[in-house]
C-alpha cells in the first residue's frame, strides 16, 4: 500500500535549520524547550521543558507511516505493567508541500539516562539485579497484552513475509521460517532506548506485534561486543531467546549485520557471525 506512496526527501536534522520547528512545538504544547541542551539526531530532535518535562520531536515521509499511523508513543500509554516515561500530550502537522508529516510528544523526563550512547553497548554498563528483574517484568508485562498496531523495525513494518525474505538471503540454507507466535513489541529495543540504573523504556513510536523475541535479540545483538553483557542477556531471556520465534529473530538481527551490506569495520560483525553459524547450525539440526 505505501509502495505508491510518493517518497520524501532526505532530511539530516543535526545539520538542518529547525528554529521553526521548535517554535511551533513550543506555541502547540505551550512548553518552552531548553534550546542549549538540545539533543539532535539524523530524523528526530529532544529536548528538557522549562516545566521539567522532555518533548520527541520526529519528522517522518509517508511512505514510512502505514495505514496505523504513527502515534506509538501515545498508544503506548495505555500499557499496564510496563515501565515507561508517563505521556503527557502530543502534536501532528504536514509539511507544507512535502509529503512528509512532523509529530512531537511531551513526556515524562526520565530520571536516568540512556545506557549505551548508541544502539549497541561496547562496555558492560554493569547494571545492577534491579534492572534486570524491571526488564523482565516489563517485557513479559508487554508479550502478555494485545494491540491492533503492528510493529515498524528501522520504520518497517515486520511481516511473515519480510522475515522469510530477509532471512532467505542472508542464510540460503536455512527453511522453514514460519513464524509460529507474535506478541507485542517495543520494535526498537537497543542500549540506547533503554535507560539505567533506574529501568524504563523511551521512544515507542515503532511499537506493534512482532515475533515473539524480537525485543530480546535486539538488545541481545546489540551487547554481543561485549561477550558477559550478550551472555547476560541471553541468562534474562532465555525463554524467549530459545524458542523457536526468538531464534528466528536472532537470525533476523544478525542478518543485518552479515549479510549483503556487512561493513568490516563493525565491532558487532565478528562476533555476529559466530552467532549465525552457531544458530543456522542448531536451526538446521
Amino acid at each position: 500500500m505505501t509502495g505508491s506512496l510518493p517518497v520524501a526527501a532526505q532530511v539530516d536534522l543535526r545539520r538542518q535549520p529547525v528554529e521553526d520547528v521548535l517554535e511551533r512545538v513550543e506555541q502547540a504544547l505551550h512548553v518552552r524547550l531548553e534550546r542549549q541542551a538540545l539533543v539532535r539526531k539524523r530524523r528526530s530532535l529532544g529536548g528538557r521543558t522549562e516545566r521539567g518535562t522532555w518533548v520527541r520531536i520526529e519528522r517522518r515521509g509517508f511512505e514510512r507511516i502505514g495505514p496505523q499511523g504513527w502515534n506509538g508513543t501515545e498508544a503506548a500509554a495505555v500499557l499496564q505493567g510496563v515501565a515507561m516515561p508517563e505521556w503527557h500530550q502530543g502534536v501532528a502537522w504536514r509539511e507544507q508541500g512535502e509529503p512528509v508529516m512532523w509529530r512531537a510528544d511531551e513526556m515524562e523526563l526520565t530520571t536516568s539516562p540512556p545506557v549505551g550512547k548508541s544502539a549497541l553497548a561496547l562496555d558492560d554498563p554493569g547494571l545492577p539485579n534491579a534492572w534486570w528483574e524491571a526488564l523482565n517484568a516489563s517485557l513479559d508485562a508487554l508479550a502478555a497484552q494485545r494491540t491492533p498496531r503492528l510493529a515498524t523495525p528501522d520504520t518497517v513494518t515486520i511481516t511473515q513475509e519480510q522475515v522469510t525474505q530477509t532471512l532467505g538471503e542472508a542464510f540460503p540454507g536455512l527453511t522453514d521460517t514460519g513464524i509460529e507466535r507474535w506478541a507485542p513489541a517495543h520494535a526498537d529495543l537497543t542500549w540506547a532506548n533503554v535507560m539505567g540504573p533506574e529501568f524504563s523504556i523511551i521512544d515507542w513510536e515503532d511499537w506493534g506485534m512482532a515475533p515473539r523475541g524480537l525485543d530480546a535479540a535486539t538488545l541481545w545483538g546489540n551487547a554481543l561486543a561485549v561477550p558477559a553483557l550478550a551472555d547476560r542477556v541471553h541468562q534474562e531471556r532465555r525463554v524467549d531467546l530459545e524458542s523457536r520465534d526468538g531464534l528466528l529473530m536472532s537470525l533476523f538481527f544478525l542478518s543485518k549485520i552479515v549479510g549483503a551490506h556487512a561493513y568490516e569495520g563493525d565491532p558487532l560483525l565478528a562476533p555476529a557471525r559466530k552467532e549465525a553459524e552457531r544458530l543456522v547450525s542448531e536451526r538446521q539440526d
